[in-house]
């Protein structure tokens, strides 16, 4: 029986999730799309947003870049299907927190989406991780579903 590392498990998902990305794509309708990049590396993101009164109905995104920026939105697309707008802007700020060093994320409650904290050891692509995530947030915020921080 092979045992893999803690790392080598955040690897394997993250790779998973780069190699077979899911909700990647154009999601029509949508609510709002919100394009980003991260002109340091050149990774680019489409977000595509569909709102049900205070619920998440559908999220998608496209996009290129590295493994860590496709498979961290491929992971959030998965995540946040069908959840509250409130919820997602949590998991979002709890996911930022966990990339910086201020909390250490909770596996029960983040999932796969523990597999992120491994970035950390690489300073550099945080801003990859994080590129989903930030438009995601910038998206809410434009549609009017932000929560104030």
């Amino acid at each position: 029986m092979v045992h893999l590392s803690l790392e080598d498990l955040y690897k394997e998902v993250i790779l998973d999730h780069y190699r077979s990305p899911r909700h990647k794509g154009r999601l029509d309708p949508h609510d709002i799309v919100l394009e980003r990049n991260n002109p340091l590396c050149g990774d680019e993101i489409e977000l595509f947003l569909k709102f049900d009164g205070d619920q998440l109905a559908g999220l998608s995104f496209d996009g290129k870049g590295c493994s860590i920026s496709q498979a961290s939105a491929s992971m959030m697309a998965e995540r946040l299907q069908g959840i509250a707008i409130k919820d997602a802007t949590d998991l979002a700020g709890g996911i930022r927190k966990m990339m910086a060093g201020e909390e250490e994320g909770d596996a029960d409650e983040l999932g796969d989406l523990i597999a992120l904290k491994g970035v950390v050891k690489y300073p550099v692509r945080i801003k990859c991780a994080m590129l989903g995530w930030t438009t995601l947030l910038e998206a809410l915020d434009e549609a009017g579903k932000g929560t104030p921080s």
